[in-house]
């Protein structure tokens, strides 16, 4: 589970930046999750609690914020929303995608005390 890494990677961050910015706890972490970014968003809810016991995220509340998927049609030279990153093109059927957006883990920002 891939998922728990990614958490374990966001609780160290979480860690550097209160030493670094001297706070003591964490109230909340905003977590931007693109659609075609391979995780399950419950997975990572469940995994977050498990990677930040016990530091100065213990406890806090995960909010995720979803990231449309976007591609651009090589077909019809278009950029689309996408829901899948081998999906087609919803204005032309075309099945030549590139994905140009939507898989990015994005830590947005803290509530912290």
């Amino acid at each position: 589970m891939h998922e728990m890494s990614l958490c374990r990677e966001i609780a160290e961050l979480v860690q550097d930046t209160a030493r670094r910015e001297g706070f003591r706890r964490v109230r909340a972490v905003r977590l931007e999750i693109g659609k075609l970014a391979a995780v399950e968003p419950e997975a990572i809810r469940f995994c977050f609690d498990v990677a930040t016991r016990g530091g100065p995220a213990d406890g806090a509340r995960l909010e995720i914020l979803p990231i449309e998927g976007r591609g651009w049609c090589l077909a019809c030279s278009r950029s689309i929303d996408l829901d899948d990153p081998l999906g087609t093109c919803p204005v032309c059927g075309g099945g030549q995608i590139q994905v140009t957006g939507g898989t990015q883990i994005n830590v947005k920002d803290l509530e912290v005390e």
